[in-house]
Formats: structure tokens, sequence, C-alpha cells
């Protein structure tokens, strides 16, 4: 069954929404690595901001004597200031406590040490209090604007978690607004970049597959000059040759059509022909008897020619039906269809190992060696002055590939037919052939993913089918 090709239905269904989505993931992952800086830095910045005000507070305890003489409204507005339960302030050794007129118990404390500043330490804090859960108590500690003092503020993280997920929000709001911006001018940039000239190729490619003979179709390259311009060029120039080459066909078949049924009138009237010879062949004329064996031979060459034609019109492109088989069988039957094994007149050698095992289509195969071997045996038939005429059939094989050799001792091919070697009708190194069985054989050999090619020796000639190693050989 046919796969018929996917149809795009919509503008965003193929390239486009790929890449859209791409450009927005990319921006908003851009943006993730630079929130998590940017919510540290806030967060830092924001109880700083608490702790300049326990160092204001920090003063004013190192300024007074007896803090219990402050009153109780300024200390109150200092802690109400940073926001927090109670001020401690360190200095050599001694400390002092501001804090709430009613104290605040915590139940989880857990402590931001500014003294710390690496990166990684404030994003893990930044981290633990955006996700952390309602009611814990901040321990803020920072150096003290005098040497060697301590100000620790003691605070609720709500306030804090509280205005870092409005801040989250915002850049969250930011951020989607950037990458829907960004990814609006990307894409429109892209798109007549890219996506546009891709869309009108794809969409000549399926016109076309639909109605290649239709020249109207055949797409037109603009004048572009990087690789979008190249694939136009080259499809333009590929759905030319198809088009010639479909148009080529239709011509061959119609007259290839006509040659057959010509062909065959002329067989039919060869054949009489034949017959006719056949019947003065037994007068007692004296002439006709040394002129009838030149008309019976000549005829059997004319019907020859013409029953080759046909064949090859007949030819089908069927695919080759791999299967295993012993190479050595394959060669024996090709012996005796082309009478090339048991021929009185020749000796014929198989000498393929009858353990090879070869994966290629029997039938065809035997096809392919039946032509080498019946031009052989009819090269040697035709020169009877050679000595000792012989026929070989070897082969070799490794992991990678099976070489078949089939050679003779015979006169070799004259500089016509290597010249033309493997052209139908002009490749025949025997006056009345056809050329058509090298022609055939090639075809079948390259179905197979091999070659069929001419070895050059001093003596005779040889024919090497290349195949590939399909499966091991046994």
């Amino acid at each position: 069954m046919q796969v018929q090709p996917s149809v795009m239905t919509g503008r965003f269904s193929g390239l486009s929404s790929k890449l859209i989505a791409t450009i927005i993931g990319v921006i908003l992952l851009v943006e993730i690595v630079v929130y998590l800086p940017s919510l540290a830095s806030f967060r830092t910045n924001w109880l700083e901001d608490r702790l300049r005000v326990g160092i204001v507070a920090a003063r004013v305890l190192d300024a007074v004597p007896d803090v219990m003489a402050l009153p109780r409204n300024l200390t109150d507005r200092l802690l109400n200031s940073a926001d927090a339960y109670a001020i401690v302030y360190r200095r050599e050794g001694q400390s002092q406590l501001i804090e709430l007129t009613e104290p605040v118990i915590p139940d989880e404390v857990v402590t931001a040490d500014l003294r710390l500043s690496d990166l990684p330490t404030q994003i893990w804090g930044a981290l633990d209090t955006l996700f952390a859960g309602p009611g814990r108590t901040l321990r803020v500690v920072g150096a003290g604007d005098m040497e060697e003092s301590l100000v620790e503020l003691l605070m609720s993280e709500t306030p804090l978690r509280r205005e870092m997920l409005d801040y989250s929000r915002s850049i969250a709001l930011v951020s989607l607004g950037i990458a829907a911006v960004t990814a609006f001018v990307l894409y429109v940039l892209v798109s007549r970049l890219f996506i546009d000239p891709v869309l009108r190729v794809t969409g000549n490619m399926l016109s076309f597959r639909k109605s290649p003979e239709n020249a109207a179709l055949i797409l037109t390259p603009s004048l572009r000059r990087d690789e979008i311009g190249i694939l136009e060029r080259e499809l333009a120039a590929m759905e030319n040759e198809i088009f010639s080459m479909l148009r080529q066909r239709r011509h061959l078949a119609d007259l290839g059509l006509a040659v057959a049924k010509i062909n065959h009138d002329l067989r039919n009237t060869l054949t009489s022909a034949q017959l006719l010879s056949d019947q003065v062949a037994t007068l007692d004329d004296p002439k006709v008897q040394r002129l009838a064996p030149r008309l019976v031979t000549t005829l059997d060459r004319a019907i020859g020619f013409a029953q080759s034609v046909l064949d090859y019109g007949r030819e089908t492109a069927a695919a080759p039906n791999f299967a295993p088989v012993a190479l050595r069988a394959v060669v024996e039957d090709a012996a005796f269809e082309a009478r090339a094994s048991g021929n009185p007149l020749l000796a014929f050698s198989n000498e393929v190992d009858s353990e090879l095992i070869v994966e290629v289509d029997a039938g065809q195969m035997g096809r392919v060696l039946g032509n080498l071997l019946k031009n052989a045996r009819e090269a040697l038939e035709a020169h009877s002055d050679i000595a000792d005429p012989a026929i070989v059939v070897s082969a070799t094989s490794d992991d990678e590939r099976v070489v078949i050799s089939v050679s003779d001792n015979g006169p070799g091919l004259p500089p016509r037919a290597r010249a033309n070697l493997f052209v139908a009708f002009e490749g025949s190194a025997r006056a009345g052939g056809t050329g058509l069985g090298l022609a055939i054989a090639r075809e079948i050999v390259e179905a197979h993913g091999g070659e069929l090619a001419l070895a050059e020796q001093a003596l005779g000639t040889r024919f090497d089918i290349t195949l590939p190693q399909r499966r091991a050989a046994t």
C-alpha cells in the first residue's frame, strides 16, 4: 500500500508552531536563569534594609549606658521600623537587647546570615523563603557599623515572603511579555527568511507529485544564494528532469508498442518464409542446394532477432525476491539451460564451492549466468580453431561481498562490442546479435545492489558479478 504524504492543515501546524514554541521556551529558560539571582538579590536587599534599621538601633544602644532608661515608645518605634520582634547588639563580648512590650515566642526560627555573600547561598536562601510555609521566624544576622560588632534581628518571615511572591509575579508577567514580543518579532523575521520559502517548496513538491506531467507546476527558483536557494534550484532541475523523463517514457512506450506490433507481424512473416525455405531445400537443383543453407541461416537470424526484441519488450521490472540459495546449484542449472554443460564441443568447469550460500533471487541470477554462459558458448562455437575450448565459473567471498567470475578462452570481445558494452542493440559481439542479454543481465545485477563488469585478461573473456554479502556465507 502506498503511503500518502501528510498534508499541513494550517500555517501553525508545522515548523511555525515549533519555531514559536522553541523561541518562547528558550526565552523563558533564560528568564529563569536570570530570575534566580535577581530573586536572591531582592531578598538580600530587603533584609539589608531591615538590618540598617537595626544598626541605627545599635547606635542608640551604644550611646545610652542604661538600656532600661530608653523610652518605651522609642524602642517600639525602632522595632516597628525594622519589622522586628527584637534587636540584639553584640560588641566586645557584651550583648544588649531591645524587644517589644509583649515579647513574641517563635515556634520555628531560621537564620539568614548576611555575612555570607556568595551567590549559591543567597539563591538557596531565597528559594527556601519562597517555598516555606507561613509562621516561621527569621533570625537576621549582620555586621554592625563598628569594629567587631554584630547585629541580630528577630522578625516574621511572612512580609518578606509576601513581597518576594509579588516580585516573582511581576517578573513572570514581564518575562511573558518579553517572550511574546520577542517570539513575534523573530517569527516575522524567520518566516520571511525561512518558513515561507520552505512552505513554498513543500507546497510545490506536493502539487508536482500529484501531476508531474504538468510543466506549469515546475518550481521557479528564487535568486537566493544560500542553502534554500540551492534547494529551490536543485528541486526545479529535478522536476524538469522528471517531466522530460515522463514525456520521453510516454513517447518510447508508444513507439515500443508500434515496434512490437510490427515485429510480431514480421516474425509471423519470417516463420512462413522459413517453412517455405525448408521445402525449397528439399529440391534436387544444385543451385538450390547451394543457396538454401544461407537462406535458412539468414531467416533463423531474423527470427531470433525478432524474438529477442519481443522478449526485451516484455521484460518486467519486478524487484528481486531474495532468499538464501546454494550458488553452485544455480550455476549448474544455468549451464544446462545455456547448453554449456554436457556440450561435446567444449569443456565446462563449475569451480564454485558447494557450501557457498548467497542471498539472491535464484531465478533472476540464473538468467544472468545463463546469458553470460550462452554468450561464451556461442563465441567458442563460432571459432572452431580454438584448441581445447573451455568455460569456467568460479566464486570468491568475504564478509562484505561475493564475486562470481564467468570466463572462457575464446577470442575475446571485439573493440565495437567493448565500446558499447551493456547497450541494448549495440553491444553484441556476433553478427545478428542484439546485445540484449548483457543489458538485461546488468539491470538484474544492479537490482541486487551489485555490479556486472568486464574484467581485463590476456586471453579470452571474463565477466565479474560483484554482489553485496547480504548474509554471511555458511
